[in-house]
């Protein structure tokens, strides 16, 4: 595990060496966090308990998902891209050799990739966010540490899928529409434009159950206070089934593709 570490600790160096593209990810995360937040004082306004949410919760909720839209690779990027073009070009029979596992060896570089997206883009947009608007933040260190465990899954949840994603490439030598595909879903379904229990009739009902709920739902709802006692527990059960089922099903589909590589290569 001590590798493993010492890769989590890289990824998050890695990120850290980009200072230039860090601030311009701040002042964008900073720019669409007043645009969205202006949009959902202009709805909250006409109902003020629209999704269950009040007007200082649902900003609370705009100014997360611009905290977490890097941290939990919404839209993708990270990781993926780089693997994708090992798997195209054969690098990642030189992976394959390693006496590493190669999931865990990309997940712990995630994980650093994240933590450091956390830092570097998330503090600064939600500390201006809350000296512009009246945000719902709890005062209560437990609350905070719940939600730093919850967003912690979503990462492994994101990762998970994400892994999926550049797999695909195995088949597929270009995954990039895959990638594109599922970055829209990302989007869509983890509430980044609006929170899920917006979402009408069936749509809201599948939306929730879906895996990118974790990614920003799940950890937002933590936060704010909707999931407490027995709720918090079934909501980390839920992050934590949908993240162990997806890495599972990547053991698979990387144990097929392995066996591909093995026989292409001769």
């Amino acid at each position: 595990m001590r590798l493993y570490a010492v890769v989590a600790a890289g990824g998050f160096r890695r990120y850290a060496t980009y200072r230039t593209a860090t601030a311009a990810g701040v002042f964008t995360n900073t720019v669409f966090g007043f645009i969205m937040a202006y949009t959902y004082v202009a709805l909250w306004d006409e109902r003020p308990q629209l999704g269950g949410y009040d007007m200082p919760q649902a900003l609370t909720y705009v100014w997360l998902g611009q905290a977490l839209l890097m941290t939990c690779a919404m839209m993708g990027g990270g990781f993926e891209d780089e693997l994708i073009e090992r798997i195209r070009t054969g690098d990642v029979a030189v992976d394959l050799y390693r006496p590493v596992d190669l999931q865990l060896w990309w997940l712990a570089g995630d994980l650093g990739r994240a933590a450091f997206h956390l830092l570097g883009r998330g503090i600064v947009p939600m500390l201006l966010g809350s000296l512009a608007f009246d945000l719902a933040l709890p005062a209560s260190p437990g609350v905070w540490l719940a939600f730093l465990v919850s967003v912690a899954l979503g990462v492994v949840v994101s990762f998970a899928i994400r892994y999926l994603v550049a797999l695909s490439a195995f088949w597929l030598l270009d995954g990039a529409g895959v990638s594109q595909m599922t970055a829209l879903a990302g989007m869509f379904f983890s509430g980044m434009l609006l929170p899920l229990t917006l979402f009408p009739g069936v749509l809201g009902d599948v939306a929730r159950v879906l895996p990118w709920s974790s990614l920003l739902q799940v950890p937002a709802d933590v936060l704010l206070g909707k999931s407490t006692g027995w709720g918090l527990v079934e909501a980390y059960a839920f992050q934590g089934g949908w993240a162990l089922t997806l890495l599972l099903v990547g053991r698979l589909v990387q144990s097929v593709a392995t066996r591909r590589v093995v026989v292409q290569g001769g």
